[in-house]
């Protein structure tokens, strides 16, 4: 690294600095740290989620796979066009969950079902979540040792102390101090500011790569790959055990059954500042997910032409000299085309990249011990106590829990040893939560008949398959399913048992109901209403003006996700996505069935690769120019709502009766509005 890229590299750190202190004098609350007292607007989530959700450890973990599996693996990914379609569109899951007004997912799980179970759940997220996030420090620092030259070992005077450890306690404690100091807001503007930093940056990266290298060139490196192990052709794939269409397809269903299942980023789930900014948000992440998209196809691209491209077989010799000094077969894989950037990417780009990936490595850090820290302290503790804490000693507590995620994930990191992909170690650890958390979450969001017991065994389903799918490999080495296939079988031995055991629970309950041997949860179909804050249970700050009248055409509703509070801008920017997904789905119908009757050349393959690359470049310029503008009003507009909303101190994460603390009225029923009835708070039917 030159001079010129550690400034780079290092420039934008005293500004993050600045806005975790000027941060710290809004946190007045518990809602404050948490949630970001729920004022973000749409752009503002989207980007500072977009940028928390996409980190360097899924940047490495990406290149790790493309080296082995190229774009063949990603055009069986067109599978989920429809799918992630219907979630964005209609607000799956999203939509509801914020209508909720929860702080966690834990807090959901105790209105819809019961204290203890989520007192269950924080303590499954909190570990599944822990040792999930183990190894993002030591992929961080082994990702910068390396990508930077760094020495093994740095002597100071007499001193000599190994790198790796030193870079685990550096990076954890600028994550750290960032998060203690303003928690979610100070979260969502770093990562705000990271968002539009990194999109200038993805486009002078992508920028340099096309001037570095030729489309043929790339060309020539990704066919090269032998028969059965295709880099470009999706039906010469045969020989690929791990990344293979099996794999795809088991994510495809994953990534619908497993929408805001994992708390990673806990704290984005509940800050937009209603429920319609929230499922604006979430389409506004698949645009922006272009930008970052190409940008890693490109920089990965250019690894596999530098490392397998004949016209680099010198440069690509010092790499692999470079890359045979890592013991761990599986780091030495894992840092391929990290060290392979190093050498290929001029200066000052190389500086960009490092910058890029080193802002994308604290956004996550910081929101996954925020997230960790947060849900221990609110699923766990927050219900084992009968009165209250008082705010000051609540917001200690939260930042002492914080703190211990990231001793946690020092040690972890300092003493695992990494034996498989980062995306397999994922599929399998997170399985434990979220193999049965998936049909908990959408049964309880959308099936008023879904019982407390059902919920239980579902989670006991799910937990124990991803559990043996861990302990398997131990006890039999030669273990053929890997963590995917597992998580698999957790996701639908869970549908399974949540539907039968709701079912079967609930007619013995109505039973009983009717013999007037019941207790009062028992078979009584639950209030949706209510938990929703829909009807006579709305609340007024979370009420959207309605743009159109109820009654729109039912395939705009269905198709582009229309609903009566979409603006002129809403429906263009849905219909967009719609227009943009359809096409590339029509043609990976088209060429699918052709290919089954005329198998395609590499270079047909290529080819069509190439119409979705020129498009995200003629696209990526024009919408970094639009996040960075709506980012830039929605600062200014959360600032402006910060500023007189107040904080309510029983708006801290409790449930009393089914209900949010701050919801139940000093005195009334359990069933007592909690605002006087509002005709235009109650939400469309359609919306998911």
């Amino acid at each position: 690294m030159s001079p010129l890229d550690w400034l780079i590299l290092l420039l934008p750190l005293p500004l993050l600095f600045l806005i975790s202190l000027a941060t710290r004098r809004y946190i007045t609350g518990v809602a404050d740290f948490l949630t970001g007292r729920r004022a973000a607007g749409r752009y503002l989530v989207c980007v500072s989620q977009g940028t928390a959700s996409m980190g360097l450890v899924s940047a490495v973990a990406f290149f790790e796979m493309f080296y082995q599996a190229g774009t063949a693996i990603n055009w069986w990914g067109n599978l989920y066009l429809p799918a992630s379609l219907m979630v964005a569109l209609t607000g799956f899951v999203v939509y509801r969950y914020r209508e909720t007004r929860v702080m966690t997912m834990a807090q959901f799980f105790e209105v819809r079902y019961s204290r203890k179970f989520r007192i269950f759940m924080g303590v499954l997220a909190v570990l599944s979540g822990v040792v999930n996030y183990g190894i993002f420090p030591a992929v961080n620092a082994h990702f910068f040792i390396y990508y930077c030259h760094l020495p093994r070992v740095l002597h100071v005077g007499p001193l000599a102390t190994p790198t790796f450890p030193l870079l685990l306690a550096l990076f954890l404690s600028l994550a750290l101090c960032m998060v203690l100091l303003g928690g979610q807001l100070q979260q969502m503007l770093a990562d705000c500011l990271e968002g539009v930093l990194s999109g200038i940056l993805f486009i002078i990266v992508a920028a340099a790569i096309l001037y570095e290298f030729s489309f043929h060139q790339m060309y020539v490196a990704m066919a090269s790959a032998p028969p059965g192990r295709s880099l470009l052709n999706p039906f010469d794939t045969g020989h690929m055990r791990n990344f293979n269409i099996y794999y795809v397809l088991i994510g495809v269903i994953a990534g619908v059954y497993t929408v805001m299942s994992w708390q990673g980023n806990q704290g984005f789930n509940a800050a937009p500042a209603n429920p319609h900014e929230a499922k604006m948000a979430n389409i506004l992440g698949n645009w922006r997910g272009l930008t970052r998209n190409l940008v890693f196809t490109l920089l990965a691209l250019a690894a596999v032409t530098y490392m397998k491209n004949p016209a680099f077989a010198p440069q690509a010799a010092v790499v692999r000299a470079q890359l045979h000094g890592i013991a761990n077969p599986t780091l030495r894989v894992q840092e391929t085309v990290p060290v392979a950037l190093s050498h290929l990417l001029p200066a000052g780009v190389k500086g960009c990249f490092a910058a890029m990936m080193f802002l994308m490595m604290l956004a996550v850090d910081i929101s996954y011990l925020h997230s960790w820290g947060s849900i221990f302290v609110q699923d766990v503790v927050l219900p084992l106590r009968r009165e209250p804490l008082r705010p000051t000693t609540h917001l200690h507590l939260l930042r002492g829990s914080i703190t211990g995620v990231a001793v946690f994930a020092f040690f972890f990191s300092l003493l695992f040893r990494q034996t498989q992909y980062i995306f397999m170690f994922f599929a399998i650890t997170g399985a434990i939560y979220l193999g049965g958390s998936g049909a908990v979450i959408i049964g309880g969001l959308y099936w008023r008949r879904g019982t407390t017991a059902a919920a239980w065994a579902t989670m006991g389903i799910g937990s124990s398959v991803a559990v043996f799918g861990i302990v398997a490999p131990y006890i039999w080495p030669a273990f053929p399913i890997n963590g995917q296939y597992m998580f698999g079988l957790a996701m639908g031995g869970s549908c399974v048992t949540y539907v039968a055991l709701s079912l079967a629970t609930g007619r013995r309950h109505e039973t009983a109901r009717r013999l007037n041997k019941a207790s009062r949860a028992s078979g009584v179909p639950f209030n949706m209403e209510r938990m929703l804050h829909r009807g006579v249970y709305a609340r007024s700050e979370d009420m959207v003006q309605a743009q159109a009248k109820a009654g729109l055409a039912g395939w705009k509703r269905i198709l582009l996700g229309f609903d009566e509070h979409f603006t002129r801008g809403d429906k263009i920017i849905s219909a967009g996505f719609f227009g943009w997904s359809m096409f590339f789905f029509a043609g990976f119908v088209v060429i699918t069935l052709i290919n089954l009757v005329h198998p395609w050349p590499d270079r047909l393959w290529w080819q069509w690769g190439l119409v979705g690359i020129y498009l995200a470049i003629i696209l990526t310029p024009l919408t970094t120019i639009w996040f960075t503008w709506g980012a830039l009003r929605d600062l200014r507009r959360f600032f402006q709502t910060l500023r007189v909303r107040r904080v309510d101190e029983r708006d801290d994460g409790r449930v009393i009766g089914h209900r949010n603390a701050d919801e139940v009225p000093a005195s009334g029923g359990a069933d007592a509005p909690a605002a006087p009835p509002a005709p235009a708070a109650r939400e469309s039917t359609t919306h998911a």
